[in-house]
């Protein structure tokens, strides 16, 4: 069989192959089952202080939802643009539900165009003042996507509040802790789909251009393409190389903002020089729309003084997306 086209990288795009225990791998088996929460949260503190990423393993998510998932994705991005089009995230107005096309978001936008469509979706719900709530968006001939995808985001919102809990386990808060802030939260299920690169590649045009996320936690599945760069803390960009059976893990800038950065919200981008076309389903969990997010006075010493202002989780979200959306800028103004 015919090697795929390769591309050819500027320096600048480059990054290392490196074993991945600088990127640990959790298992998560002693938080879901009870036998040993604390050892689960202290190994998170280690990823979360030193890389702002982990893998997990054992995460009790059936691998059936995960392909089936994927395999509704591919069938969607399949689709013809202009049926796409239909469903384009600019009809949800700032609920933000639906199709992104090829360079309708762009994540680093005073450097990269982002060579990516997007489909996202979130909790249904009623029309609301309020962005981020309301009604999906789903495509009319495919009854088998809204199930697998609907209850994909179900079971990665599952999973993210037990996560969440390690997470306050591992900054010696109440298991409970984050959900005073999570009584209705923000949550975003996405679909990526990035076509392939070929040729010469710099970062006027990649997959995804560099950025933190937004809000609490990410829960990335890939598939085997690879792609995923993540900064470490020398500045230097290393791969985030598929691992089967397990998801990436990262947080945001709300808890960045919580532990006044003692916990990293690190950058990470995707540079798809394959020759394949590649595929990944990220999970954003995110808070109340009006939870406060401010540093823990635990993460507050003399060596490291307060950094950051009270936000609130929505004005800060919104306010990151007002700066990648062109149309969301239009539909506000």
């Amino acid at each position: 069989m015919a090697q795929p086209d390769t591309a050819l990288l500027d320096d600048a795009l480059c990054a290392e192959r490196v074993s991945f225990d600088r990127i640990p791998v959790v298992d998560l088996a002693p938080l879901l089952d009870g036998s040993d929460p604390m050892k689960v949260a202290k190994e998170i503190r280690w990823a979360f202080t030193n890389a702002g990423f982990m893998y997990v393993k054992n995460h009790g998510v059936a691998q059936d939802l995960v392909d089936r998932t994927f395999a509704q994705s591919r069938a969607f991005f399949d689709l013809p643009l202009e049926e796409k089009m239909k469903l384009h995230v600019g009809n949800s107005g700032t609920t933000l539900r639906g199709y992104i096309e090829v360079f309708g978001e762009n994540t680093d936008p005073g450097k990269t165009k982002d060579l990516k469509e997007c489909f996202d979706l979130g909790p249904e719900g009623p029309v609301s003042e309020v962005p981020f709530f309301g009604p999906n968006q789903w495509p009319a001939d495919m009854p088998e996507f809204r199930e697998a995808v609907y209850g994909y985001h179900e079971a990665m919102k599952g999973l993210s509040l037990k996560l969440l809990r390690a997470v306050a386990l591992s900054l010696d808060l109440a298991p409970d802790f984050f959900e005073a802030k999570m009584r209705n939260p923000i949550s975003i299920q996405r679909l990526l789909h990035y076509p392939s690169q070929t040729g010469k590649i710099d970062e006027g045009t990649i997959g995804i251009g560099a950025h933190t996320d937004y809000g609490n936690l990410t829960i990335l599945a890939q598939d085997d393409v690879g792609g995923l760069q993540v900064m470490n803390r020398d500045g230097k960009w290393i791969e985030g190389t598929p691992i089967p059976g397990t998801f990436v893990i990262n947080i945001g800038d709300l808890i960045q903002k919580l532990t006044n950065g003692v916990y990293l919200a690190n950058l990470h981008r995707v540079v798809n020089n394959s020759g394949r076309e590649r595929y990944s389903i990220p999970f954003f969990i995110d808070a109340d729309y009006d939870a406060v997010f401010a540093p823990l006075e635990s993460c507050v010493t003399e060596a490291n003084p307060a950094r950051y202002e009270p936000v609130t989780c929505g004005a800060h979200k919104f306010g990151r997306f007002q700066a990648s959306y062109p149309h969301l800028r239009k539909t506000v103004a």
